[in-house]
C-alpha cells in the first residue's frame, strides 16, 4: 500500500476509534489472536511494544480485535518466535530479524547489518525506500509478513571482564553476540555465542562467556550485567539502527478484514515510533546511574572497528556471491544508505558536532 493513503486510512481509523468505532464495532467479527514476544517482561520497554499494539487494537476496533502478548518462553523460546508464526502455532510474533540469521543470513536486513543505517535510516529505507517490499519479499518465502515495530537506536558494544585495545586482546574473547555481529567478531578472532537475554547474565557471572551485548543502558541496568563486568564499550557498530518486527502469519492476514489490516498497520507504526522516542528518554538517566556504580566507559579502539569494518564488507562480498536473496536487498540497501550518508553528512553532522561540544 503507497504510504501516504495508508496514513490517511490509519488517521481515519484513528478517528473513528475515538468516536463512532464502537458503534461500527458492532457488526464487526470478534478476532482473537495470540503474539509471542522473544522478550521477557521485564524489559518493559522492548517488551512492550507489543502491548502498545495490543492496547491501540483493542482501542480502534472496540475491542473487537484482540492480541493476547505471551512472553518469551510462555510460548516458545525467543528465538522460535519465527518458526511458530510460521507454521501457523500463533497469528504473530513481536521480534528480531535478525535472530534467525542462522537460517539465511538474509534475515539480517529486517534489524541491522553491521555499519548499516541508523534509526531514521533504516525507516526511510522501510517507509519510503522501498525496504518494505524487498524485505516481504524475502519474508514470504517463511510465509509471514512484516511491520516495523520498535527500534532500540544505535546500541552499546557491550560488557567486558576485560579491556580490548587491540586486535590481539579479541583473542578467544566469548562473547554473547546476535545477528550477523557474530560473523564480524569471529573474523576478528572472537567466539561468539547465541544466548537468550534471561539467560546472559548467569553464563557472564559464571564465566561461560566473557563479553556480552544487549541493547543499552536501560536495559542492561536491569539485567545487571554491570554487576560481573565493569567495562562498558561503544559504539555497538554492529547494531547501528535495530528495528524490531512484527511477523504475521501470511494466511491470518489474508483472513483479517481490510480495516483491522489498517488497524493493525497504524498500531505497529505507533509502536515504532513511541519506542525509539522511550529509549531516548531512559537511557541517559540510566547511563548516569552506572557511571556512578563504577563502570567503565570505554570507546572502541580505531584499530578494533577498522578491522570490523573490512571484515564485515568481505562479508557482505562473500555473501552476495553464493546467495541471490542476500546479494538483492544489500545490493539496494548500501545503495540507499549511501544517498542518505550523504545527506546527514550536511546538516546532521554539522549540527550534531556543534551541539555535542557547546551543548553539554
Amino acid at each position: 500500500m503507497e504510504r501516504r493513503k495508508f496514513l490517511q486510512h490509519a488517521g481515519l481509523t484513528g478517528i473513528l476509534a475515538a468516536g463512532t468505532a464502537p458503534a461500527i464495532a458492532q457488526s464487526a467479527p470478534t478476532i482473537k489472536w495470540r503474539l509471542t514476544s522473544s522478550f521477557p517482561k521485564s524489559l518493559d520497554t522492548i517488551y512492550g511494544g507489543a502491548e502498545v499494539l495490543s492496547a491501540r487494537l483493542a482501542s480502534m476496533t472496540g475491542g473487537k480485535f484482540q492480541v493476547q502478548v505471551f512472553a518469551s518462553g510462555e510460548i516458545a523460546p525467543g528465538g522460535q518466535a519465527l518458526d511458530v508464526v510460521q507454521n501457523g502455532t500463533v497469528e504473530a510474533c513481536h521480534t528480531c530479524s535478525y535472530y534467525f540469521v542462522g537460517k539465511d543470513k538474509t534475515f539480517g536486513f529486517g534489524t541491522a547489518i553491521p555499519f548499516g543505517m541508523n534509526c531514521r535510516q533504516m525507516n526511510a529505507w522501510i517507509y519510503y525506500g522501498g525496504g518494505q517490499k524487498l524485505l516481504d519479499e524475502f519474508y514470504s518465502n517463511y510465509n509471514i509478513v512484516s511491520f516495523a515495530g520498535g527500534n532500540t537506536g544505535t546500541q552499546m558494544g557491550g560488557w567486558f571482564r576485560k579491556e580490548i585495545n587491540t586486535l590481539a586482546d579479541c583473542k578467544g574473547v566469548k562473547m554473547r553476540i546476535a545477528g550477523l555481529g557474530g560473523a564480524v567478531q569471529s573474523a576478528l578472532g572472537m567466539v561468539p555465542q547465541q544466548i537468550p537475554g534471561s539467560d546472559i547474565y548467569p553464563a557472564l557471572e559464571k564465566g561461560t562467556i566473557d563479553a556480552a551485548e544487549w541493547v543499552g543502558p536501560y536495559d542492561d541496568e536491569k539485567l545487571g550485567f554491570h554487576k560481573v563486568a565493569k567495562n562498558y564499550y561503544f559504539p555497538g557498530w554492529w547494531e547501528p539502527g535495530p528495528t524490531i518486527h512484527f511477523f504475521v502469519n501470511k494466511d491470518q492476514w489474508a483472513k483479517l478484514p481490510k480495516d483491522y489490516q489498517s488497524a493493525f498497520q497504524a498500531a505497529a507504526y505507533e509502536s515504532n515510533v513511541t519506542m525509539m522516542a522511550e529509549y531516548d528518554h531512559k537511557n541517559p538517566a540510566a547511563l548516569r546511574r552506572l557511571v556512578g556504580q563504577g563502570v567503565k566507559l570505554k570507546k572502541f579502539s580505531n584499530e578494533v572497528v577498522e578491522a570490523a569494518f573490512k571484515a564485515s564488507q568481505q562479508l557482505y562480498s562473500d555473501e552476495s556471491a553464493k546467495n541471490p536473496a542476500f546479494k538483492k536487498i544489500y545490493t539496494e540497501y548500501v545503495k540507499y544508505q549511501k544517498e542518505l550518508n550523504q545527506w546527514f553528512s550536511v546538516a546532521e553532522l554539522g549540527m550534531d558536532q556543534f551541539l555535542q561540544q557547546h551543548v553539554k
